[in-house]
């Protein structure tokens, strides 16, 4: 699979490389932070909220909204899902690591065909938006004895429980938890746990493209 640069044209569509910030002391943060034996995500850790970066984050990227400073950590290199938000997500790589994106508009019939993906490498320590209306998941590592380790910003209460109601349309059902809403492929534990079936095609992994 061919991986590109979010420096490249090619990432325009699915989100904007932020310029202006220092992420020294956030990425010292993340690398105290000991990894997991698989993947973990966390929606807001404490000691990355601590650092200086959030103010700023919460001020200048989220236009003064509430915001949550969390982190998503571990090794991977395959797809397994694809999610979406009402918003933007702000992400910061410990060291170099790989988003795995598709459109929102790609979706037919509640089904996205993972030809459609493609593959972004992001630098250490620069600040990445992911828009909206792009579906991204858990990031890949570039080493695999480092593993990941990517600072995840989002609007206060994004990934916490979800809301309670009657699904009135299908969108509804892929609601997997709060502004969440998931496309899993059905090789994946999401899938076997419930989650609506939304993807089509290979699982995609990059193990070999590394």
């Amino acid at each position: 699979m061919k991986i590109y640069s979010v420096s490249d044209p090619e990432f325009k569509p699915y989100g904007q490389v932020l310029a202006g910030y220092d992420t020294a002391e956030l990425c010292r943060a993340m690398e105290a932070i000991p990894q997991p034996d698989g993947v973990a995500y966390e929606p807001g850790i404490a000691s990355l909220e601590a650092c200086a970066i959030f103010d700023e984050l919460r001020d200048r990227a989220y236009g003064g909204m509430p915001i949550q400073l969390g982190m998503c950590w571990g090794h991977n290199t395959k797809l397994n899902c694809l999610e979406y938000h009402r918003d933007s997500e702000v992400n910061i790589g410990w060291k170099d690591f790989i988003l795995l994106l598709a459109k929102q508009d790609e979706i037919v019939d509640g089904v996205l065909d993972t030809a459609k993906v493609k593959a972004f490498r992001v630098p250490a320590g620069v600040p990445v938006e992911v828009y909206a209306t792009t579906l991204h998941y858990a990031p890949c590592h570039t080493c695999p004895n480092c593993g990941f380790r990517v600072a995840v910003v989002l609007p206060k209460g994004t990934n916490t429980e979800k809301p309670a109601f009657d699904p009135k349309n299908e969108e509804d059902t892929w609601m997997t938890a709060r502004n969440k809403w998931l496309l899993a492929h059905p090789e994946s534990s999401e899938a076997q746990n419930g989650a609506h079936v939304g993807l089509t095609g290979v699982n995609i992994d990059i193990k070999e493209d590394l």
